[in-house]
């Protein structure tokens, strides 16, 4: 092969410049040179790297995986391997599907689940190093009515019934997540998160509880909305004044706020971002961003973000000085796994910006 290699090499070089040989005309060493030219034009290692992800296993918009334990064992290791430490499961149930045997919410009328997903995650979490967060029950009625109130009804059973049957068992049982998804001005939304928040460290001797509201921006539209962005959102100012009323009166109860980042537009990032961070630090919390691995800014709902959309959003948290980095979410958006083959190619873009071997 080398010598035909050699023979067509000096064909074309009587006329040729070198740079017109075809891949297959080149030695191995030219080859792998011409390849490995397509590098990333912009810095690398610029964003923040993402360490957590939810886990969305109770969902009404994206598509089951229908994993079992050997699919999620595999989603761990592939987690692990580009840093992530934290998972967080988005809620333990939503309306009548529940995630593990709950004898509260069994006796309410939701369905007996066939595995028992709480205490899979939570293997797995130990299994591979990782902290595991409990995502509340979502009873759905907020999502009907706007009120909280029954969500604080319902965990008030949920959140000690699971430190009893799994919080004293494994050690991979790191926090909360207070699943209510807010924006400004929701009913209820400082009563009800100060309350589960108080009750879910309380029981578990302090471990630490979070949120992850959505900025009124203005792609903030329904899901089931056919339009992609609204007229109405809000401003900077707006955003900072309203936020800064909710965590004065959350302050001591939930520690970290991770701020959806996908509905606001690319260059409102480090307005809002330098706003949300210093509002964290006002009110003692930690300021993480939940980098959504999915693309907004499409008319079909939802699927894999364009990289380079995904970088901007880490660079500008990075910028910002942000604490944390999860996502929503790793194993439908981002794993070599998932049912979108796009996904396994933002895994790859995202292990190359970041030097991921």
């Amino acid at each position: 092969m080398n010598n035909r290699r050699n023979f067509i090499k000096k064909f074309f070089l009587t006329g040729v410049s070198a740079t017109a040989l075809p891949l297959w005309a080149r030695s191995n060493d030219e080859e792998a040179e011409i390849l490995h030219s397509n590098e990333l034009i912009v810095p690398k290692k610029n964003g923040l790297a993402i360490t957590g992800t939810f886990l969305d296993e109770i969902s009404h918009d994206i598509p089951h995986q229908n994993w079992g334990e050997k699919e999620w064992d595999m989603d761990f290791k592939h987690m692990k391997s580009i840093g992530i430490d934290t998972v967080i499961m988005i809620r333990s149930g939503y309306r009548k599907f529940i995630t593990y045997p709950s004898s509260y919410l069994l006796k309410k009328g939701c369905y007996m689940p066939s595995v028992d997903l709480v205490d899979l995650y939570l293997r797995l979490a130990q299994k591979y190093g990782m902290k595991f967060y409990f995502g509340l029950y979502d009873s759905g009625k907020y999502w009907d009515t706007g009120d909280l109130s029954y969500e604080i009804e319902s965990n008030k059973y949920v959140i000690d019934e699971v430190w009893e049957k799994y919080g004293k068992k494994y050690n991979s049982f790191g926090g909360w997540y207070i699943s209510g998804e807010i924006s400004r001005k929701t009913k209820g939304a400082i009563d009800a998160f100060s309350k589960m928040g108080k009750q879910c460290k309380d029981v578990s001797d302090g471990l630490p509880t979070f949120i992850s509201p959505w900025i009124d921006g203005k792609k903030a539209v329904m899901a089931a909305s056919g339009e992609l962005s609204k007229k109405d959102s809000v401003s900077v100012q707006e955003h900072e004044k309203e936020w800064g009323e909710i965590f004065d009166g959350i302050k001591g109860t939930v520690d970290a706020c991770a701020f959806q980042d996908g509905h606001i537009d690319y260059d409102e990032l480090d307005a809002f971002f330098e706003v949300n961070k210093r509002l964290a630090d006002k009110y003692g919390m930690q300021c993480w961003t939940n980098a959504e691995t999915f693309d907004r800014d499409m008319p079909i709902k939802f699927l894999p973000i364009k990289f380079d959309k995904l970088r901007m959003k880490l660079e500008a948290a990075k910028r910002a000085g942000y604490d944390k980095a999860i996502t929503f979410e790793f194993s439908h958006f981002m794993s070599p796994q998932s049912a979108y083959l796009q996904a396994g190619h933002l895994y790859n873009r995202y292990k190359e910006y970041f030097d991921i071997k």
